[in-house]
């Protein structure tokens, strides 16, 4: 018997993915791998039915009714009344390459790779870790209103991870770089060597001393605090679950008056998404403007439920039903120099690159890693410093940051929710924080 349901959509994704793993000069890794995974979202009278589909060839503009049967069943038993709202669509067009990584033979990536280790090499080196991965998907999309889109995109990078020992003392240098502008691994030897020179710089480097101080964040550890901080408690489905230091909040003042923070899947960088992964427009959505909050990121049943800012932020791997995700998400330029956020520091640090951390969105809290440091002293740089990270609560630290630098820089990566990982980029100038919480090796 068919079930009726009020709307569907049908995302299917076909793609090769190549991996390659050299660790110590040895080639642990190199092949490719085949999918083709579908998945049928229903939206019935008792909520949404999911359908995942892997290994069958699926004709986006005939859907075989009985997979949409089969999830509008399925919607019959999620008991959970919900409603979507009808968002723009269009689609942006997929930026050319300048060397398409398919054309690459496998052997020549992985010799290229190779190269990388050799320059990752060093006296107090004693690990070398180089991974590359590729993904070429072709996305396809169609939904009960008439929308239907495809576009073809190929995603690569890869990472150098140095390990440095010396007399009982162990430090890693991380480099990384991902991109959809083409094949990314040649010349790259420059990134191999700064990891493996700044594991061993980090040997004598010193522990930091904690406390509260004035910091300088570079862009790097900047866009992970506002990707981590402040994108996911922008996230409708969090908001809605009540899980965001940011509900209730909307159109108040949260932070600087300098602070602008923007999320654009529009944007040509990793995480662009030339329509989203329920066929809403993509386009900047500006979370902070100037200092209050502006807009939340929605799927369409995030927008119908919370409302306050712009849908085509749901994204999902290969057959899995999408959630709300950020994409590109980074502090707006200000416009002081580099130069005068150090001399404006005075004393204080300057915290470099990132190694993980935490946040709890809902009570506002977070601690972030961050790769080394440099103390400021009398308005310029000396002693490097290690072992370092900025902690604290999101809304106040919002308001501690004095200057913005104009030196906007981006970083790629991938970020994890509901057991999810999709391609981000996070990025923000340098900014200089009043009265940040620095982590050390003593806390004053």
């Amino acid at each position: 018997m068919t079930v009726s349901y009020r709307y569907y959509d049908i995302r299917r994704v076909i793609g090769e993915v190549t991996q390659i793993d050299v660790d110590n000069g040895r080639v642990e890794q190199a092949g490719s791998s085949l999918y083709d995974k579908t998945v049928i979202r229903v939206l019935g009278d008792c909520g949404w039915g999911v359908l995942s589909v892997s290994g069958e060839e699926i004709d986006m503009d005939n859907p075989p009714c009985h997979l949409i049967d089969e999830a509008a069943e399925a919607s019959q038993v999620t008991n959970v009344s919900i409603d979507i709202s009808v968002s723009p669509t269009g689609m942006h067009a997929v930026p050319q390459v300048h060397e398409n990584p398919a054309d690459v033979s496998l052997e020549e990536k992985v010799s290229l790779l190779l190269d990388l280790d050799k320059s990752a090499q060093g006296r107090d080196i004693v690990s070398r870790r180089i991974n590359y991965i590729e993904k070429d998907e072709q996305v396809l999309f169609s939904d009960s209103s008439g929308s239907r889109y495809s576009y073809n995109l190929c995603r690569c990078g890869f990472s150098v991870m140095a390990v440095a020992s010396r007399g009982g003392m162990v430090q890693m240098g991380y480099e990384r770089d991902h991109t959809i502008s083409g094949l990314n691994i040649r010349h790259r030897q420059d990134l191999a060597s700064q990891a493996a020179g700044r594991a061993c710089q980090l040997l004598d480097a010193s522990p930091a001393k904690g406390g509260t101080m004035k910091a300088v964040l570079d862009p790097e550890l900047a866009g992970v605090f506002a990707h981590e901080a402040v994108g996911h408690a922008s996230e409708g489905d969090l908001v809605k679950e009540g899980c965001s230091v940011l509900k209730g909040r909307m159109h108040s003042l949260i932070g600087s008056q300098f602070l602008t923070i923007a999320d654009d899947p529009s944007l040509p960088e990793f995480g662009f998404c030339p329509v989203d992964d329920e066929g809403s427009a993509t386009k900047r959505t500006e979370i902070i403007k100037n200092g209050i909050l502006h807009a939340y990121l929605h799927s369409k049943e995030t927008m119908h439920s919370v409302g306050d800012g712009d849908t085509g932020h749901c994204r999902g791997m290969p057959g899995v039903d999408p959630i709300v995700r950020m994409s590109n998400t980074f502090v707006e330029n200000g416009d002081a120099t580099y130069d005068e956020i150090i001399s404006e520091c005075r004393n204080g640090i300057l915290l470099k690159g990132s190694r993980g951390g935490q946040v709890d969105p809902g009570r506002g809290m977070f601690q972030f890693n961050a790769e080394y440091g440099y103390l400021i002293e009398d308005g310029e740089l000396s002693t490097m410093v290690r072992d370092v990270s900025l902690s604290g609560e999101i809304l106040q630290t919002l308001h501690t940051i004095t200057l913005i630098g104009n030196d906007l820089a981006l970083h790629p990566g991938y970020c994890g929710k509901g057991g999810q990982a999709v391609p981000v980029t996070d990025g923000s100038p340098h900014l200089l924080l009043d009265k940040a919480v620095v982590g050390g090796s003593d806390i004053d």
